[in-house]
């Protein structure tokens, strides 16, 4: 299994969501892990919020990978999104984001969150996956996709 299997949970998946900004993404991301994960939607929000004033976690190809460190995380966790419709995310290229992989790692994380992150770049690099998780119909369907990838050496 991939290190993103190994994070992801079908409950992390949402698709389709009807948002028009990062800001809302990110609200919704909080509201996911606090239901999910006990820790609080602030928290989760203004990680992700801070790290992306640093610049920008658009990758380009309508992809991104915002991520922050959650305090009172227990270990590291993802959530793919999929949005109703691309909206502006400052990617290098100017184009809008459709699809998203929030990653949020404990305050103290090791260097697991530089190898998740490797993998996200290796996978949404693959224009063949980006095709099929825009095209992928169940939430079930995309969660399979996303743990059977595999990384090329």
């Amino acid at each position: 299994m991939t290190l993103i299997g190994k994070i992801l949970t079908p409950d992390h998946i949402l698709l389709d969501l009807d948002v028009a900004s990062k800001k809302r993404v990110f609200e919704q991301v909080g509201l996911l892990v606090e239901n999910t994960r006990g820790i609080a939607r602030s928290e989760v929000f203004d990680s992700l919020f801070s790290r992306e004033k640093l610049g920008s976690t658009g990758l380009g190809q309508g992809v991104a990978i915002p991520h922050g460190r959650a305090r009172g995380l227990k270990e590291t966790t993802g959530v793919f999104i999929r949005l109703k419709a691309p909206i502006p995310f400052d990617a290098p290229d100017g184009k809008p984001v459709q699809c998203l992989f929030v990653l949020l790692v404990p305050e103290h994380a090791t260097d697991l969150h530089l190898q998740v992150l490797s993998e996200l770049a290796q996978l949404f690099s693959s224009r063949q996956m980006r095709e099929q998780m825009l095209g992928a119909c169940a939430r079930d369907e995309l969660y399979k996709l996303l743990c059977e990838w595999t990384p090329h050496a």
